[in-house]
């Protein structure tokens, strides 16, 4: 490996690292019901918060709560994936590299 081919790589491993930090302290948000409920993930896909509004708290339906919860995690996790496609994906230029 020639030394202009190491300066690219070690100048592509610096800006991932970069990405990646910048990811870690990303955030992106969804919610579910109207927003009773409300997720909060960084964009390395790590859970930061839920809030759920007291009102929906109904110890007769658990279920309806329970699915609320989920499909704003679900939401969340995807634009948390979405997010780090879009910041990695620029420095890789498509290259699907494991780990990342």
């Amino acid at each position: 490996m020639d030394k202009r081919m190491l300066k690219q790589a070690q100048e592509l491993q610096t800006k991932l690292m970069k990405a990646q930090d910048e990811l870690e302290n990303a955030t992106v948000e969804a919610s579910s019901g109207g927003g009773a409920v409300t997720v909060v993930v960084t964009g390395q896909q790590a859970i930061r918060s839920i809030k759920i509004s007291p009102e929906v708290v109904d110890p007769e339906d658990v279920e309806l709560l329970e699915d609320m919860i989920l499909a704003a995690l679900n939401e969340a996790m995807e634009k948390a994936r979405e997010l780090a496609a879009k910041r990695l994906g620029s420095l890789t230029g498509g290259l699907k590299i494991p780990g990342l």
